[in-house]
């Protein structure tokens, strides 16, 4: 008689999109690697789980292409389950039901357990903090709040992540320790919005209180801002950014416009006046702070005044780091209803201004970094280049530190001071000293 054997399955976990999506690619890799699972991240595997983006057009598209793509493997015999999960699957699902019926089963944002069980795995309450890392070992994302309860009228994420949910200070602790004792040392706080932070949990805004408990986690040596909300943002966090070495002077605050009339139908809920008052209120508490922020060209209505008073506001300002992006007109968003009016050549026109003012801003800054010495975190070599950077400096999205490893041996995930020998628009040369 013969026996059937069971073929043991290799899942791989595709992200795409943001940090929030690499941080719940992670938590599910690490529930599987709990049920006996062999799991992979973006290798070869005959079940895929693909983690996808539904946030602007261009993400939705790249989301939409890997889901094709795996389900052509499926055809080809070459894997045996295509599943979809995340932000793009939460926010159209009966409409990938039926364009793609060829995907094993598609979950939304909130379905772990669902998910899990079809991959043939239990989910486990008991592991708060369990998480496999995809990043360098040297740093990991924290994310410490999901969804969002911004009425702003461009974006699609509250439809595809709820309102806004914060985890308690003391289960945040607790994963902080277990990346700590993996040997991560920077941790990169992530939400929706961490200006809301423990508002549901705690009736205040406890960003402060979450730093303060984080600092005293052994072995974490750096802690990073991202995805501030301007409006409503707790000023006691900057008390503790000064005051605590292992907060970075560093703080990404996305502002979107400052055309007054714009903001007032993004539904922002300041004004250029306000904004540039909480800019110069941050440089005052925390000197020599870096501030990133993103923005928005080409929303329904922006005329070449609009632009040029962001453009001027831009110049003025001399932002550390700076990222702007094209108006994707998202349906059932606020916006939707408006009239997408800026041709699409002329939101790239736009966007290529910013960014070229900002190269020479980032420049000008860079060159007062030659003959200083900054410590540095190695996150990997490449190349020969050992890369590095800096507290001021996030990674994936900011300046990096090159050093010339024919002429210097480095470790990854150690510190060092380097001496910046030469700078680029957004790279930076150094030495160890």
């Amino acid at each position: 008689m013969r026996t059937k054997t069971r073929k043991k399955n290799k899942i791989n976990v595709v992200t795409l999109g943001c940090s929030k999506n690499v941080y719940d690619s992670e938590v599910l890799m690490g529930q599987l690697r709990a049920n006996d699972k062999e799991v992979v991240h973006e290798e070869e595997g005959n079940v895929v789980v693909i983690n996808t983006c539904g946030f602007i057009a261009n993400a939705k598209q790249e989301s939409v292409n890997t889901i094709l793509e795996y389900v052509q493997k499926k055809e080809a015999g070459m894997v045996d389950k295509v599943f979809v999960t995340g932000c793009l699957s939460e926010r159209y699902k009966p409409d990938l039901q039926k364009e793609i019926p060829n995907v094993d089963e598609y979950f939304g944002t909130s379905e772990l357990p669902n998910l899990l069980k079809a991959l043939g795995a239990d989910y486990k309450h008991e592991l708060i903090g369990e998480r496999l890392t995809t990043t360098p070992k040297n740093y990991a994302y924290l994310k410490i709040a999901e969804g969002c309860d911004r009425p702003c009228s461009f974006c699609a994420i509250p439809l595809m992540r709820g309102k806004h949910k914060s985890t308690p200070i003391e289960d945040l602790v607790t994963e902080a320790e277990k990346l700590a004792s993996n040997g991560v040392k920077e941790l990169i706080l992530i939400a929706q919005d961490l200006t809301y932070y423990g508002l549901d949990l705690y009736k205040k805004r406890n960003l402060a209180e979450l730093l303060r408990a984080l600092v005293k986690v052994e072995g974490i040596e750096w802690i990073r801002l991202h995805y501030a909300f301007p409006t409503g943002f707790p000023m006691d966090v900057l008390d503790v950014m000064r005051d605590e070495p292992k907060v970075c002077n560093y703080l990404d605050i996305p502002l979107q416009h400052i055309s007054d009339s714009i903001l007032k139908s993004m539904r922002r809920g300041t004004t250029k006046e306000k904004t540039t008052q909480l800019l110069q209120d941050f440089r005052k508490a925390v000197p020599g702070m870096t501030i990133r922020t993103t923005l928005i060209v080409g929303y329904p209505g922006e005329t070449q005044e609009d632009f040029e008073t962001l453009k001027s506001w831009v110049e003025e300002m001399r932002f550390e780091r700076l990222g702007c992006f094209t108006y994707s007109h998202e349906e059932n968003t606020h916006a939707y209803n408006l009239v997408d009016d800026v041709p699409e050549e002329v939101k790239q026109e736009r966007a290529n201004e910013i960014m070229e003012i900002q190269s020479q801003i980032s420049w000008e800054l860079n060159q007062e970094k030659i003959g200083k010495i900054f410590r540095c975190i190695i996150d990997r070599k490449e190349g020969n280049y050992f890369v590095g950077r800096t507290e001021f400096d996030s990674p994936d999205v900011d300046n990096e530190v090159l050093v010339d490893a024919t002429k210097h041996y480095l470790k990854q995930g150690e510190f060092v001071n380097l001496k910046i020998t030469d700078a680029a628009d957004f790279d930076l040369y150094g030495e160890p000293v």
